[in-house]
């Protein structure tokens, strides 16, 4: 085996490592990289074919990452524990890869490449991403494919004390109140360049800033764009470093695929220009599309008909098309300020926003924006609807779930329906993140929540328009959030040294354009972002001046929003559950469930409220849902009752039910939470019986009298059609026993009662005629006693006691 090529560095401002290693894993591959960062580990490899498919018109380029469980000391929880589907987390990081990864390879190069990062090693404390984005970029600077490397990437976390963290722990995310992902290379000047930007608020962060830490503004994340620029360019370094010492593969050898040549391109400018330039002044999309692809079909049948020029050559034309289509919409914008739709750089497509759209939803919010628009239906459950996770990281479940949809007639188009594509779940999980910070927590507000944004029609920005209906929706089923939020897609376009910002990008533009900045907050505060460039590098003033420009955008919005809905309802809507959770002693929770779930299960059938109970090893928690206030109220008072049952009364009658058949008698529940027990002896009318089924069976309802509580609060029942014995001293005793005794006042040190009798006969009659037969539940328990275990010695404190539960029979056994 041969040995390894390491090269590491420190992460300035931190006592972390990071570090890169070639040679000996995965020796085939055409690059290969080992990158960590503290004991998390992560093997990426790049490879590319040596041949173009025939025909292809894009680049086919691949990341995957593959989570492997075995890294964290799991094992996979699905029912075949092995790796499935990649997590939603793993589609993320592999979109993280790929954003800045893609621009960066030569023009023309249309071979199939792969990169796939393998997580080999996560120590619970640093995460896998941003260590993969790194050793992506080693591996492809070591493979010998035309990738124009190497990038650098860097997670920063926003204190509370107002500073950013490089590299962060999961720990140190947790604590904060904001995080970005961010990518970027190094340009001619020494300088770097961002390419790729993903941030997002913390979960905890609304706490955070009420507790006074500071909110993270534009001017904020503008400066973590600055700082960031650090740790990225000692990524790029350290990568360098590696290829001086590793080499680098033979170059591959790849035929640039033009999609035309220059002399197409005059052609087509001559024969098309004007009407392209006419049909990209449309304002309507639909209309846009069909003059755009009349001019198209107009040049090709001018340059590619039977005998003309460019004969067979359709497709390079209609490339050529395209090319032509984006130089004349950069051109209008930057000679006369005019957009593709007429708008102004800085104007905002016509807002509207609408509440409670579908009669049976928990809560819905229709947002639309220009030609975008998107539906959000919120949908409460109990917290035991959380989602699972079986992921890498530290967090086991999540009750905010976020769900994005486009289906292709939301673009006017044909298309396959099913199945969930990454762009899907990143649109999706980027709105998820935006709202994640205004969410109540689960103490403040106990239900899970999954919101699910259908977008019906799509001109730019269905993420965010998302966001603002997400917000909506949430509001009109009366989720209690912080604040409301709103969010809008930047775009960029740099012509020499002019930068144009642009407000509310349409689809086209974000194509044409050179970045795709999405911004999404509340008034005061940034909670998501995310960007990308085509160029090399945003001045400060330009991103500044952008970050301030969306934020009047976000406001504007914001205004529309609150003309729909100002704030939530004060109450979750009449379809929805109704939900109510609170906290209980831990070894009550056994009471409240039963013997295999009887106690709340007859709960949850007599009252139709859906009732859970969980616990996090201190501490239990109750939930109790259901669409009607009612059977919340009344499970509540029951299970409450359980928790501090009544007392029953000495001589009251109560209808109870039986709750347990033993040989000795019968359980019978009299109040919630409390049973009582009608001896054997006593269930017989007078009579002996052989088997307690012979009388009452579980279920049956019967009135029943007590006839005593003991200090331990167990409780001696007797049938209310029975008459009221006559309660007398027996043997020279100094008190009335009782049916159910009273053992312990009975004891004189460690021996029984005096007076007691012990061979008095338990079935003897105490009287002739209509005198009631009088027995013992002493000796009758006594009794059994011995015939199942033999004699136990003279009575003592020790002694096995007859109870209001089968515990004691139960603790005889173990002895």
């Amino acid at each position: 085996m041969a040995d390894a090529i390491t090269v590491s560095a420190p992460v300035s401002g931190t006592d972390k490592t990071l570090e890169l290693s070639t040679g000996v894993l995965a020796p085939q591959s055409q690059g290969a990289v080992v990158a960590s960062i503290g004991k998390t580990q992560a093997l990426v490899t790049a490879n590319g074919a040596t041949f173009t498919r025939e025909g292809i018109d894009f680049f086919p380029l691949t990341v995957d990452v593959e989570e492997k469980m075995y890294a964290a000391g799991k094992i996979p929880g699905s029912f075949f524990r092995r790796e499935g589907r990649p997590t939603d987390e793993a589609v993320l990081t592999c979109r993280l890869i790929d954003r800045p990864l893609r621009p960066s390879f030569a023009d023309g190069y249309r071979n199939e490449t792969q990169v796939v990062a393998t997580i080999l090693a996560a120590d619970q404390v640093n995460p896998h991403d941003v260590v993969a984005i790194n050793g992506a970029s080693a591996a492809l600077m070591l493979s010998g494919l035309p990738f124009d490397g190497p990038l650098g990437a860097v997670r920063l976390a926003y204190s509370t004390d107002g500073e950013w963290i490089p590299h962060p722990t999961f720990e140190e995310i947790d604590e904060s109140t904001f995080q970005l992902v961010v990518a970027g290379r190094s340009v001619d000047d020494g300088g770097v360049a961002i390419m790729m930007v993903e941030g997002n608020g913390t979960e905890k962060a609304w706490s955070y800033y009420e507790a006074g830490a500071p909110k993270v503004t534009e001017a904020v994340i503008a400066d973590g764009l600055e700082q960031c620029k650090t740790w990225i360019g000692e990524s790029i370094e350290l990568q360098r470093e590696l290829v001086d010492k590793a080499g680098v593969a033979p170059a591959l050898v790849w035929e640039s695929q033009l999609d035309f040549d220059d002399e197409i391109a005059d052609a087509v400018a001559a024969a098309g220009r004007d009407q392209v330039a006419e049909a990209n002044t449309i304002a309507d999309k639909g209309e846009r599309n069909a003059a755009n692809d009349a001019a198209k079909a107009a040049v090709v049948a001018e340059l590619c008909g039977e005998g003309k020029p460019f004969e067979g050559r359709e497709k390079q034309v209609k490339n050529a098309v395209r090319a032509l289509t984006k130089k004349v919409v950069r051109e209008r914008l930057v000679n006369e300020g005019i957009r593709i739709d007429g708008r102004g750089a800085k104007d905002l497509r016509p807002v509207s926003a609408e509440v409670g759209v579908l009669p049976t939803a928990h809560g819905t919010g229709l947002f639309q924006r220009g030609e975008t628009q998107v539906l959000n239906v919120l949908t409460l459950g109990m917290p035991r609807m959380d989602q699972l996770l079986d992921t890498l990281g530290l967090q086991t479940k999540k009750r905010y779930m976020h769900h994005y949809n486009m289906p292709p007639y939301s673009n006017g188009e044909t298309g396959r329906i099913g199945g969930t594509k990454r762009r899907e779940v990143g649109h999706g999980m980027l709105a998820e993140r935006a709202l994640l910070p205004v969410v109540p927590s689960l103490e403040e507000w106990p239900y899970a929540l999954r919101l699910v944004s259908e977008v019906l029609s799509s001109n730019g920005s269905t993420s965010m328009g998302s966001v603002c209906s997400s917000s909506l929706s949430l509001m009109d089923g009366g989720v209690p959030i912080k604040a409301a939020v709103s969010g809008i897609a930047m775009g960029l376009v740099k012509e020499g040294d002019t930068y144009i910002t642009l407000t509310d990008i349409l689809g086209a533009e974000d194509a044409f354009g050179d970045m795709d900045f999405k911004i999404a907050g509340p008034a005061d505060f940034i909670t998501a972002l995310q960007l990308d460039t085509k160029i090399d590098g945003l001045p400060a003033d330009v991103l500044a001046a952008a970050l301030d420009q969306a934020r009047e955008a976000r406001l504007e919005i914001l205004d529309v929003m609150n003309e729909a809905i100002a704030e939530p309802r004060p109450d979750v809507g009449d379809t929805a559950p109704k939900m109510l959770s609170f906290e209980i002693p831990i070894d009550k929770i056994g009471e409240v469930i039963g013997p295999k779930g009887k106690v709340i299960n007859a709960i949850q059938a007599e009252t139709g409220a859906d009732i859970s109970v969980d616990d996090d090893g201190t501490v239990g928690t109750v939930s109790i849902g259901s669409v009607d206030r009612g059977c919340v109220d009344e499970a509540e008072r029951q299970i409450k009752l359980i928790l501090d049952p009544p007392t029953a009364e000495v001589g009251a009658v109560y209808t109870g039910r039986v709750v347990n058949i033993t040989k000795f008698g019968a359980f019978v529940n009299i109040l919630p939470g409390r049973d009582g027990l009608v001896h054997i002896s006593k269930l017989g009318g007078g009579k002996r019986i052989d088997r307690v089924e012979d009388v009452v069976t579980l279920g049956d309802e019967i009135e029943v009298r007590v006839d005593d509580v003991d200090p331990n609060g167990k409780v001696s029942l007797t049938p209310a059609d029975q008459p009221v014995e006559e309660k007398k001293p027996r043997g020279g005793g100094d008190r009335d026993r009782g049916d159910r005794g009273g053992r312990d006042g009975g004891r004189n040190g460690g021996g029984r009662d005096g007076g007691r009798s012990r061979d008095r006969d338990s079935g003897g009659s105490s009287g002739g005629g209509d005198t009631p037969e009088e027995v013992s539940f002493e000796d009758s328990f006594d009794a059994e006693v011995a015939a199942e275990f033999g004699d136990l010695g003279p009575g003592g404190d020790d002694r096995p006691r007859s109870g209001g539960d089968d515990g004691g029979r139960r603790r005889r056994r173990r002895r």
